[in-house]
């Protein structure tokens, strides 16, 4: 009887998501078969590659060659504990946001229920291929196939013209990068005209054809990841696709760009310069700070997201870039301390991130509205959903015990370890780097706040919000599942990087499992004890204990009395849900000390109005820095060309003649 290897098994895996995607195209029409049976068994292969891919840590790499495509270019595939690491991620994060899709969609949203399923399945079985191909061939397919389905599922309520203008600027962008990523491959090949991983890992490229394949590889995968300037698709494209969606794509999609610049910088160029983290470094502080800053000014619930999302992908940046500094200085056990942030956080942003975007997807089938304006008090309809978006919400802040502190705490330690660097430039610069990530840590907790305050608390801002209802069977059930995994991230550190060391030992022949387990698993201490250290479950226990005793010394001293009275207001005597802060006006101190960072356009009442309102719209610079102009210089070279086209047989033939002459007075002896 053959033995069905790991790999064997996650191929099983993305053919039965195939199948799956198929199976709604039976009956297209029918959103019970689609939702209630279609999607969980989806849901149910996601667990199950979740879990052989755990199981598959640590183990040596498997290969498999599919004899498909053209004849000559097989598909060369492998699975290692970095790809592994990479599927856990995708395979416990698709299972959470595909229970919630089963009671999350609804007949006569856009796409048809049926087509929805294959997009959908689709999807996560190119991302497993992209994570399984070991050449540039099949990496390229399953990528396309991963932008084009993604594309169809941003633009699955199609009939917006915004939801369309969406799609297509996120595809540009995607093709954008593909055509970076494909050109980073072929500089690996070194002309040797080996396509496979292996053969690119053989090759020893000279330092500036490697620098070249790098920098090539940044832009590319930094196109799909989110990285600034090639970000502008992100807080379009989110706030357009189903909520489900936007959780795949920010949970899931934008991990797969940081697994390709991972396995491009790490493993297939060779030896990294140490000028190359100091690039990514630069850049995703730059991405983090501005993902931050833009994120606290939104009014729209999902933007706010998005933006939060671009901070997220800047923090990964920054620690590949402190990873590759410390790798080029052979600072090994620094680099694995900055490796270990990096997946970690890839693990925790997966579970907080899709939380979130899964919460406002409750929220807007609840109210119909996604304005932070038009929303508030919704913690008393929905209780459910502000609790476990509350935990997102903690775990974004960066806030113990949940997953998201773990992450960030490991990427400043790397940073307050560094003052050894051998260069005395690094040495000023690094610390610098260290107190933008304090800001951007600060500003998202301010961020989130914002968004859940606003949300829950407080009074209604709207009178149908009275009818909001809390979120259904299956869209709890997801959410719990994502909960329980950021909660988990947060209070088993320790076991988590036990499980991703192998990752790191992969990428850089050491890892931190050996140190981190001499203390056991309550606590953890990346270095030593002496230096820093964390116990989680400690940290939790007190919290529970504090809330628990005031509860009690409440219930002791006050007998259970209460007096009811209205809050102080200052001598006004409104106390109505329009007295309360909105969004602009939350966020307001920050445009103003940051108002250099923002393009904003404002509206002042005048006593001419009849409706006197005060508006501010903040806008992108990019978009006027760099987008605009270029689309300009299309639009006046497509003129260009349509007058060259005159559709006169007599021009044709005489740029015909042009060129012939030209040919013949070059080709002259």
């Amino acid at each position: 009887m053959p033995i069905l290897y790991s790999i064997d098994l996650l191929l099983v895996a993305a053919c039965a998501w195939l199948a799956v995607g198929l199976a709604g195209l039976v009956a297209p029409r029918n959103m019970h078969l689609v939702a209630k049976v279609l999607f969980p068994v989806g849901a149910a292969i996601g667990l199950a590659a979740g879990l052989e891919a755990l199981f598959f840590l640590g183990e040596a790499p498997e290969t498999a060659v599919l004899v498909i495509g053209l004849p000559t270019l097989p598909f060369h595939l492998r699975l290692d504990s970095l790809t592994a690491v990479f599927v856990v991620l995708l395979g416990f994060a698709s299972f959470g946001i595909s229970i919630y899709a089963a009671g999350y969609f609804r007949q006569g949203e856009g796409a048809s229920p049926g087509l929805l399923c294959l997009e959908y399945h689709f999807f996560l079985a190119s991302m497993l291929m992209v994570l399984l191909a070991d050449d540039a061939y099949a990496f390229m397919v399953a990528w396309e196939g991963m932008a084009l389905s993604s594309f169809f599922l941003v633009t699955t309520d199609h009939r917006h013209e915004a939801i369309r203008r969406a799609g297509y600027l996120y595809l540009l962008i995607a093709h954008v990068g593909a055509i970076a990523i494909l050109l980073s491959f072929g500089v690996m090949t070194g002309g040797a005209g080996d396509y496979t991983f292996a053969g690119m890992r053989a090759q020893e490229l000279p330092p500036f054809w490697a620098s070249a394949a790098f920098l090539l590889a940044l832009v590319g995968f930094g196109a799909k990841a989110g990285l600034v300037p090639v970000h502008v698709w992100l807080p379009e494209a989110h706030p357009a696709a189903p909520s489900p969606v936007s959780a795949m794509m920010s949970g899931v999609m934008l991990k797969t760009a940081i697994y390709g610049l991972l396995r491009v910088s790490f493993d297939l160029v060779g030896t990294p310069l140490w000028w190359w983290g100091v690039v990514a470094m630069a850049i995703g502080l730059v991405t983090a700070l501005f993902g931050v800053l833009y994120s606290t000014v939104q009014s729209d619930m999902k933007r706010l997201l998005a933006y939060s999302s671009i901070e997220n992908i800047g923090l990964l940046a920054v620690g590949i870039g402190l990873a590759l500094i410390f790798h080029a200085y052979r600072m090994e056990t620094l680099a694995a301390l900055a490796m270990t942030a990096v997946l970690y956080h890839c693990l925790a942003h997966a579970g907080f991130k899709s939380l979130l975007f899964l919460c406002t997807g409750s929220v807007l089938h609840a109210t119909k509205e996604r304005s932070l304006g038009k929303l508030g008090g919704l913690i008393h309809h929905m209780p459910w959903v502000a609790w476990l978006a509350l935990l997102g919400v903690v775990a974004s802040a960066g806030l113990p015990p949940l997953s998201g502190f773990v992450s960030e705490w490991l990427l400043l330690q790397a940073f307050l370890f560094s003052p050894g660097l051998p260069h005395s430039w690094l040495n000023m610069v690094v610390p610098v780097a260290a107190a933008v990530v304090a800001l951007v840590a600060a500003l998202a907790g301010f961020a989130m706040v914002k968004f859940h305050g606003i949300i829950f608390l407080g009074q209604m801002r709207e009178p149908n919000l009275i009818h909001a209802h809390d979120a259904g069977p299956w869209e709890r059930a997801g959410l719990v599942w994502l909960a329980f995994l950021t909660v988990l991230l947060g209070v088993l550190p320790s076991t988590v990087i036990g499980l991703i060391d192998a990752a790191t030992q992969q990428l850089l022949g050491t890892g931190l499992a050996g140190k981190v387990a001499e203390h056991g698993w309550a606590m953890l201490a990346p270095i030593s004890p002496d230096r820093a250290s964390y116990m989680p479950l400690v940290f939790l226990a007190t919290i529970a204990a504090a809330v628990l005793l005031g509860r009690w010394l409440v219930r002791r001293f006050y007998h259970g009395r209460l007096r009811r009275s209205d809050a102080w207001d200052c001598g006004y005597f409104f106390q109505g849900p329009r007295a309360q802060d909105t969004a602009e006006g939350f966020s307001q101190p920050i445009r103003r000390i940051f108002e250099p960072m923002f393009r904003m356009e404002r509206h002042f009442p005048t006593v001419r109005d009849e409706q006197p309102y005060y508006s501010v719209k903040v806008e992108d610079h990019f978009w006027h820095w760099l987008y605009l102009p270029v689309a300009r210089l299309v639009e006046w070279f497509s003129g260009l060309i349509v007058r060259v086209q005159g559709g006169r047989i007599a021009v044709y033939l005489l740029y015909s003649f042009l060129t012939l002459i030209l040919l013949l007075l070059v080709a002259r002896p």
